[in-house]
């Protein structure tokens, strides 16, 4: 069952200034993180990421780029995080030091019934334990891809899909039978073989099929961050290529759990799932 969602246009929060050493200051956009979504970090006074030595978040170092001119970082916030508050820590080349607290907060969560599909087994006690085992399976084999050591883009990123509508959302979970599975990904209306396009330039580090995810496509676009294309009808580029924005990498379909046509979307920043319209709202804010 899809929930048809029109996009709307939503309001920004402003950036925050954190903390202030010397000739440095340290924003965060926004200014408390919610479960499942990214923030973007920002630090001001410099024009070179290798003006900072290290930049973590609540101990896990981050990768720097250069978006909009400015050093930038992403922290992405796991679904399950503990709600809190949390170090954002950077050191500077020459030695300064910036630290403050980012607070995470608690996520509204929704549950829905979802059915299995027929060609999976249907509603049985069993199906419900095979689709469950499998997705560990599957969800294993993508927890540990490779990644660039720079971001391989440097372009805005763009839809997936020439014409936008969601149709499940990011972030419920789904009750199937006795088990909860949350929804880590956007779902977008989607014509069976309609052009699914790369959000921005990276490297294809999967193209294969999944019992559950169908066929599937997953780009690196570096320093960890990654987006992941599936169910679709057909896969258009090998591992290994190079993909630029707007490239074509499949089709749309119903492959794997999937009862009807769209594009499921996941991003990953750092092998953490968040909100894909979060991310395209914060990512290509102008600032």
């Amino acid at each position: 069952m899809f929930k048809w969602i029109l996009l709307a246009a939503t309001a920004l929060l402003p950036y925050t200034v954190l903390a202030v050493a010397g000739p440095f200051s340290l924003t965060v956009y926004p200014e408390s993180i919610m479960q499942g979504e990214p923030a973007v970090v920002t630090i001001v006074g410099i024009t070179s990421t290798s003006s900072v030595k290290k930049i973590s978040f609540d101990g896990v170092p981050l990768g720097l780029f250069l978006n909009q001119n400015k050093v930038t970082a992403l922290i992405g916030i796991d679904l399950n995080k503990k709600p809190g508050s949390y170090i954002l820590s950077v050191e500077m080349s020459g030695g300064t030091k910036i630290e403050n607290t980012v607070t995470v907060v608690k996520r509204e969560r929704i549950q829905e019934p979802f059915s299995i599909p027929t060609k999976l087994g249907g509603n049985t006690v069993q199906s419900q334990k095979t689709l469950v085992s499998t997705l560990a399976a599957e969800n294993a084999s993508l927890a540990h891809i490779t990644t660039g050591k720079k971001a391989f883009w440097k372009d805005t990123f763009v839809w997936p899909l020439e014409s936008i509508t969601v149709t499940d959302s990011y972030g419920y979970s789904r009750e199937t039978g006795a088990y909860s599975i949350a929804h880590k990904g956007t779902d977008f209306r989607a014509a069976e073989g309609t052009k699914v396009l790369a959000i921005n330039r990276g490297v294809v580090r999967i193209a294969k099929t999944y019992r559950n995810y169908g066929k599937t496509v997953v780009v690196d676009h570096g320093l960890g961050l990654m987006s992941f294309y599936m169910h679709l009808s057909k896969i258009k580029v090998a591992t290994g290529q190079l993909v630029v924005p707007g490239q074509v990498v499949g089709s749309s379909g119903q492959t794997g759990y999937a009862e009807q046509p769209h594009l499921h979307l996941t991003i990953r920043i750092n092998g953490t799932s968040i909100d894909p319209m979060k991310f395209f709202e914060r990512i290509n804010t102008k600032r």
